[in-house]
């Protein structure tokens, strides 16, 4: 019986490591309707709204992007936005980069995961 125990939940921890990588890729497309909320303040090109154009951005370090006016903590933060990174910003950038202008945050992890599918896609 233990034995039997012991398989069925080696069997389904190894379901789940192909399953949650998937999942936490995100959808583009949703994050591109998801992105609308983030629009009023950023585009998805070089332009420069009140905050800085995201095309590209994956890759970049914070506070780089010439002619745009950041803080002085994103300046000096250091970051530089992977997945990850976007990930605990989106959820509470305040947290992250005290003192940011940023104040808008997106509280449910599918709709981070979905924009940052979409920043991804516009960022190669």
């Amino acid at each position: 019986m233990i034995k039997i125990l012991a398989f069925v939940a080696s069997t389904a921890l190894v379901l789940l490591s192909t399953i949650a990588p998937a999942a936490a890729e995100g959808d583009a497309a949703l994050g591109q309707k998801a992105f609308q909320r983030c629009s009023a303040c950023h585009s998805t090109t070089d332009q420069k709204k009140v905050g800085p154009g995201l095309g590209g951005v994956v890759g970049r370090a914070a506070g780089s992007v010439e002619g745009v006016r950041y803080s002085a903590a994103m300046k000096a933060s250091g970051l530089v936005w992977d997945e990850a990174t976007l990930d605990r910003f989106l959820a509470a950038p305040r947290d992250v980069v005290p003192k940011t202008t940023m104040a808008v945050s997106v509280p449910k992890p599918e709709d981070r995961q979905n924009i940052i599918a979409y920043l991804k896609s516009i960022s190669q």
